[in-house]
């Protein structure tokens, strides 16, 4: 399964996958830590929403829509920290590519 990631990314060392995996893990669980934080400074809050019906999944569909540019942003962030910026930024430009978005 590793083999196949590797060739499939281009990477050739076992070290360097581990990076990119550690890299993923931060950049998440990051993202999904600043995401309530970057809600509340615009004073956007579940309870704001609890008179509509639905309302707790409005707010986490819009905490989600807040997360997705997040995750952008610190996965290029820690793939420069620990120096996979060349492989994170043409990940990133795959994915931005797939959505519609050229760079």
């Amino acid at each position: 399964m590793f083999k196949k990631l590797k060739t499939k990314w281009g990477i050739e060392s076992n070290f360097q996958l581990i990076i990119i995996f550690i890299v993923f893990g931060l950049t998440g669980s990051a993202s999904v830590r600043f995401g309530e934080p970057v809600l509340s400074f615009f004073s956007i809050t579940p309870d704001l929403f609890k008179d509509f019906s639905l309302g707790y999944a409005i707010y986490f569909i819009l905490r989600l829509v807040v997360i997705f540019p997040i995750y952008q942003i610190l996965l290029i962030f820690f793939g420069t920290i620990f120096f996979q910026f060349k492989f994170f930024w043409e990940f990133e430009k795959k994915i931005l590519k797939k959505m519609g978005i050229k760079i």
